[in-house]
């Protein structure tokens, strides 16, 4: 098979077959952690959770009055009545694999990281790394599925 022959396969393979009528789309499980600006720091961090999904990090800003963040806080941050349990960053990253993550939020913050997993539905989590800096929690977040 030629690239070209290969390449009209996979454009017939991806084409709308819906006829231009409206298709139920999958619940959008992320919650919105953003409503400040965000750390350059974090802007340019390129790593995925691996979980059941294997999805990237994505960057959490919010506005916060207070010196440190706890699971209740964080909770009320977010807005929704899900579980959010705090967790320690060796239990979260026992192999290390996620060293650029934490790097990336020790330098976006002052230096104290948390790791927090919210339960969504079913087997959904978010998992947010995060620290406060002037007046806001910053981090990064990612969507794990558990089965």
């Amino acid at each position: 098979m030629s690239d070209a022959d290969y390449e009209a396969f996979l454009n017939k393979a991806n084409q709308d077959t819906s006829g231009g009528e409206a298709t139920t789309q999958s619940k959008s499980y992320s919650t919105k952690s953003v409503n400040t600006a965000v750390p350059e720091a974090l802007e340019s961090v390129e790593e995925y959770y691996t979980s059941d999904a294997d999805e990237p990090f994505e960057p959490v800003a919010l506005e916060f009055d207070g010196e440190s963040i706890d699971a209740k806080q964080l909770k009320n941050l977010l807005g929704h009545g899900d579980v959010v349990e705090e967790i320690s960053v060796k239990d979260w990253d026992p192999k290390g694999q996620y060293k650029k993550v934490l790097d990336a939020v020790k330098k976006a913050t002052d230096g104290e990281v948390k790791v927090f997993r919210v339960e969504l539905e079913g087997t959904r989590m978010e998992y947010y790394v995060v620290g406060v800096s002037e007046k806001k929690v910053v981090g990064l977040k990612a969507l794990s599925v558990e089965s």
